[in-house]
């Protein structure tokens, strides 16, 4: 069942003050978000922010931006956050009923950018009260893409996709002419092993997996651009949130990260949306919707730049690509699977516990093991998270051994 969404349509603009709530405030894209509400405190009443375990963070944040609730999803960490917060008129809880409950707040606007499968029940309350939903985190739409644009139509939301390549197709994309779409291209680094072999790749550590040659993002996504799952996964958040078939969906590395991705049409017309690396340029476009705010990011110098290079993707070198599409023309719970093991595999290698190469291996082997079936409810998307995960650990103790 394809879903497409009337969200996406523009609609009136109010100079009110805009209340918002931040899942993931302390994070890449968390902080980027408060840096630009920073610039102009006045247009902006935050409501909740809430973090996983950075208790010192989060009530720096409370503090310096007046918010109403500080919630820390680590239970363990709640003595810690209120004594931070103490004497203060923050409200601090804990847990993920808190998480929940933070997104049920009444903000105009939430930033959903909790990293990871973690974020999906919290986004899902945000979007069940007809929030305007700034989408961050793309693991959502990964694990459970029809269900979650069911409840974005059911409940009247909006969602404003955030990732870089999303935001620029939003930008440029013809809402009211899907017919007219020949092809949607994302544009992907190719991360900072692109000119690496095999057997450099082998040898690779998570500090120079994270080194990002233009991005300035968390660990767990600096992986997956080295992997180039992050652009598998985004290929199938791209399925869920736009007007096309699979097959109309293409990648091409781009090293300069200048162009964010591009719209072909039936005409011959291809339409692109460009900007520096930053990300507070999709974040302020998402924030001032549909209006436009200045932001702090450095101008575009194409003439600096001097030339653009477009690459296709190697699937022998990146085998996540692969996956990710299989998983997509599998449907059903097969990209749920294929985002927990990746987490398992991406995390394992953070951790040391296994080498770069094996990421893309336990993915694979993951999804040959798991059985692929229909997702009816969050629950079933839950249980099969739960499983691939056990699947995945399984296969990650074989390796170690």
């Amino acid at each position: 069942m394809e879903l497409r969404q009337e969200p996406l349509k523009k609609h009136a603009a109010s100079k009110a003050v805009k209340s918002v709530s931040i899942l993931g405030s302390t994070g890449s894209v968390g902080c980027n978000t408060l840096d630009l509400i920073s610039r102009s405190p006045e247009d902006y009443n935050v409501v909740a922010l809430t973090a996983n375990r950075n208790v010192e963070k989060l009530a720096e944040q409370a503090l310096e931006f007046g918010a109403e609730y500080a919630v820390i999803a680590d239970e363990s960490q709640y003595g810690a956050l209120k004594q931070a917060l103490a004497g203060s008129d923050v409200k601090v809880a804990a847990g993920a009923q808190a998480l929940n409950e933070a997104a049920s707040e009444p903000a105009d606007w939430v930033m959903a950018s909790i990293v990871g499968a973690a974020g999906l029940r919290p986004t899902l309350s945000a979007i069940r009260r007809g929030a305007t939903v700034a989408l961050a985190n793309k693991e959502c739409l990964v694990c459970a893409g029809n269900l979650m644009m069911q409840e974005v139509e059911k409940h009247q939301a909006r969602l404003l996709p955030v990732d870089s390549e999303h935001n620029a197709i939003f930008q440029v994309l013809e809402f009211d002419q899907p017919d007219k779409i020949d092809h949607i291209t994302l544009t992907a680094s190719g991360g900072p092993f692109l000119y690496s072999s095999l057997e450099d790749m082998k040898k690779m550590t998570p500090a120079q997996a994270v080194a990002h040659p233009n991005w300035d993002m968390g660990a767990k996504i600096s992986v997956d651009s080295a992997t180039m799952m992050n652009k598998g996964l985004e290929l199938i958040e791209a399925y869920h949130l736009f007007p096309v078939k699979e097959e109309q969906l293409k990648i091409i590395v781009h090293p300069q990260s200048v162009i964010h991705s591009m719209v072909s049409y039936v005409d011959g017309s291809v339409l692109a949306q460009l900007g520096s690396a930053d990300m507070r340029i999709p974040i302020a476009h998402t924030l001032a919707w549909p209006q436009r705010m200045a932001s702090p990011a450095k101008p575009l110098d194409l003439a600096q730049i001097g030339r653009l290079e477009f690459i296709e993707p190697d699937v022998t070198l990146f085998p996540a690509l692969k996956l990710a599409r299989e998983a997509l023309q599998s449907g059903g719970s097969a990209p749920t699977i294929l985002n927990a093991a990746n987490e398992v595999a991406v995390y394992a290698f953070l951790e040391g516990k296994t080498g770069f190469l094996n990421i893309a291996n336990i993915v694979d082997e993951t999804m040959r093991r798991s059985d692929v079936q229909k997702l009816t409810c969050l629950e079933m998307v839950h249980a099969v998270d739960q499983q691939a995960r056990a699947t995945a650990d399984e296969i990650l103790r074989s390796v170690m051994d």
